[in-house]
C-alpha cells in the first residue's frame, strides 16, 4: 500500500486525515455529506511534518481548538523529528534542533485551564538518547516537555517560528533509594480533571532488564518543577520574565529570556511520581499500551481501572485501590500479535484495540466471567460488576459493600463448601503416571490439592493447577479435590475420583484412553520434562 493512514483527528469541523502518500505525505479534510452519505474530500494539504514519509517512522499528532500539533520526520532517514504547530489559525512554530537527541515521541496532551486560558500548555512526552556516556547508564532517558498554547515564536530578528516557551524535564520512574530506574517511556494516558491541578498522567515504562512499570504523575508536580527548578548547566541569575512563562506577545520577549531557553531548556530537578519511592505497578509482562477508565462501583465510590495491553494480544485489567494495584482479569484477544494502539470508549465501556491486520472491540463489562457464583463475582473486585438477583451484572447495584459481603456469607453457608457437580471419575491402571487439572480462575487465590487428609501444592502451568502422580500405586486411588482459598473463602473448584482400572474390561480400557486425553494437550511436553526430572531424582 503506497498510502498508509497515519493521522486521524477531529479538526475544524471536519475529519482530518493524513497519509504517507508514496513518501509524499498528504492530508485531507473530510466533510460529512448530506443524508448520511460517506465523507467527501473538500480540501487537500501538503502533509510534510504532520505525517511521516513511511508508516514505520515515529510520529504523533494533536488538535487544540483551531490548531494542529504534530511531530514527524522530514525525510526517509527519520531526521528533523521535531514537535511543531502547523496548519492552524496560529503561526507555524517548531523546535530548535539541539533541544532533543534522537527522540521518540510518545504523546502530546493539552491541559485546559477554564479560568486561565492564556496559561494553557501543551505537554509532550518522549524519550531521547541519554547524554550520559557512562557504560552503566541506560542509553535512553524519558522526558516531559511543555510549550504555551499562545506561543507565536520569536521576533523576525531572533527565534522566528521557534518555540520561545519550550522547557523539558526528566521523568523518574523506579526505586530512587536503590538508583534503579525504568528509563524507557512506552505510552501515556492523561486523566483530565475539572480542576487542572488534579490532572494525572499514567505512564508505562520498560527497562533494560525486561520488566515494565506504571508510574503516576500529577500535572501540578510537573508544573512545580518547570516553575521553580533551576536550569541545568546555567548558574547565573534567571532573567525576567522567567523562561517558559506564557506570553501572548512572545515576539517581544527579551533576548536574555530567549537565549536561556535556546541554550539551557532542561530543568535541573526531576519529575517524580506521586508514589515517589516506587512505581505504582511493576510486572514481568511486556506491556506496550495503557488506558485508564474511571468507574463508579456498586458502593458508589469512583475507581480507576488500568487497561494494559501486551505484546502477545492480551488485555490486563488492573484496579487502582488505595494507591495499590490489584489485577482483576486477563483477556486473550483473537490475535496474538503485538497491540499497535488502544482507544478507550469510556461512554460505551469498550476498549478499541488496533493490530497491524485488524481492529477489535473489547467489552470492559465482562461480568459473565464471574457469573458462576456470588463469591466469584465479589472476590473479582471488578468495579464494572455487582451481584444482583440475575447474577453478576454490569448494572450499578444500589447496595453497600457490607451487603455484598453478607451475600457472600449467606452463599457460603448455603453451599457448605461442596463441589457437587464438579466431580469426574477416572479408571486408571496401576504403574502408570497420571495428571489431574483444575482451572485457575483467580491469580490472587492459593490453590492446593487434597487427598485422604493430605494437602499438596499445585503445579501451576498457564491457567491450570496441576497435580502430578508419577506412578499409580494402591494408595493413590480415591478422591482428589482442588481447593482455592482467597480472603477467608474456601472453594472446592474441582474433584476427581480415581479407581483401579480393570484390564479385562474393554469398556474400561476405552474409558481410560478417553480419560488420558483430559489433560491439556499443550502441557504434555512440560509435564514430560517434569516427570523425567522426577525419575532421575528418585
Amino acid at each position: 500500500c503506497s498510502n498508509v493512514i497515519t493521522v486521524i483527528e477531529k479538526f475544524q469541523d471536519s475529519l482530518f486525515v493524513c497519509g504517507t502518500n508514496g513518501q509524499k505525505p498528504r492530508c485531507w479534510k473530510l466533510y460529512s455529506s448530506v443524508n448520511n452519505q460517506p465523507h467527501e474530500i473538500m480540501e487537500s494539504y501538503e502533509g510534510m511534518g504532520i505525517s511521516p514519509l513511511m508508516h514505520t517512522q515515529n510520529s504523533i499528532s494533536l488538535t487544540v481548538e483551531e490548531d494542529l500539533y504534530a511531530a514527524a520526520p522530514l525525510d526517509t532517514e527519520g531526521r528533523h523529528l521535531l514537535f511543531r504547530r502547523k496548519g492552524g489559525s496560529r503561526t507555524n512554530v517548531w523546535m530548535y534542533d539541539s533541544w532533543v537527541s534522537e527522540p521518540t515521541f510518545i504523546s502530546a496532551s493539552w491541559v485546559q485551564r477554564q479560568n486561565d486560558p492564556d496559561n494553557e500548555k501543551i505537554y509532550i512526552f518522549f524519550r531521547e538518547k541519554n547524554s550520559d556516556t557512562n557504560p552503566e547508564a541506560d542509553p535512553w532517558i524519558s522526558r516531559v516537555a511543555r510549550v504555551c498554547k499562545v506561543d507565536e515564536g520569536g521576533s523576525k530578528r531572533f527565534f522566528q517560528n521557534i518555540w520561545t516557551s519550550f522547557l523539558k524535564a526528566r521523568l523518574v520512574c523506579g526505586f530512587p533509594e536503590e538508583s534503579l530506574y525504568f528509563n524507557r517511556l512506552q505510552d501515556t494516558f492523561v486523566m483530565h480533571a475539572d480542576d487542572w491541578h488534579d490532572t494525572r498522567i499514567y505512564a508505562l515504562f520498560t527497562s533494560s532488564w525486561n520488566s515494565t512499570a506504571v508510574c503516576v504523575y500529577s500535572i501540578d508536580t510537573i508544573e512545580e518543577v518547570f516553575e521553580n527548578s533551576t536550569f541545568r548547566g546555567y548558574h547565573n541569575a534567571v532573567p525576567t520574565p522567567r523562561p517558559g512563562t506564557c506570553n501572548r506577545n512572545s515576539r517581544s520577549l527579551p533576548l536574555a529570556t530567549i537565549n536561556l531557553v535556546k541554550n539551557h531548556p532542561e530543568m535541573s530537578d526531576w519529575v517524580h511520581s506521586v508514589h515517589y519511592t516506587a512505581p505504582f505497578y511493576v510486572s514481568n509482562n511486556n506491556y506496550v499500551k495503557i488506558a485508564v477508565d474511571r468507574v463508579q462501583a456498586a458502593d458508589q465510590c469512583m475507581y480507576n481501572v488500568l487497561l494494559l495491553s501486551t505484546d502477545s494480544g492480551k488485555i490486563h485489567k488492573v484496579l487502582e485501590a488505595d494507591s495499590k494495584p490489584f489485577v482483576i482479569s486477563q483477556t486473550q484477544l483473537s490475535s496474538r500479535s503485538p497491540v499497535q494502539s488502544i482507544q478507550l470508549d469510556a461512554k460505551r465501556k469498550r476498549l478499541v484495540v488496533g493490530f497491524s491486520e485488524k481492529i477489535s472491540a473489547v467489552e470492559l463489562q465482562r461480568c459473565q466471567d464471574y457469573n458462576s457464583s456470588c463469591e466469584k463475582c465479589v472476590l473479582a473486585r471488578d468495579p464494572y460488576c455487582a451481584w444482583t438477583d440475575s447474577g453478576c451484572s454490569p448494572h450499578v447495584l444500589r447496595r453497600s459493600i457490607l451487603e455484598q459481603k453478607q451475600l457472600v456469607r449467606t452463599r457460603r453457608e448455603a453451599d457448605s463448601g461442596s463441589a457437587e457437580g464438579l466431580g469426574t471419575s477416572h479408571s486408571v491402571p496401576l504403574g502408570v503416571p497420571f495428571y489431574l487439572s483444575c482451572p485457575i480462575d483467580s491469580y490472587h487465590a492459593v490453590y492446593t490439592w487434597r487427598h485422604k487428609g493430605q494437602t499438596s501444592p499445585c503445579l501451576q502451568m498457564q491457567s491450570n493447577c496441576l497435580h502430578l502422580i508419577p506412578v499409580m500405586t494402591e494408595d493413590m486411588y480415591g478422591k482428589y479435590t482442588c481447593v482455592s482459598q482467597e480472603k477467608g473463602y474456601t472453594n472446592e473448584v474441582k474433584s476427581y475420583h480415581l479407581t483401579q482400572h480393570n484390564p479385562n474390561s474393554l469398556r474400561d480400557l476405552q474409558g481410560f484412553e478417553n480419560d488420558a486425553s483430559a489433560v491439556v494437550p499443550q502441557l504434555w511436553v512440560s509435564l514430560g520434562c517434569y516427570l523425567s526430572c522426577y525419575s532421575i531424582v528418585h
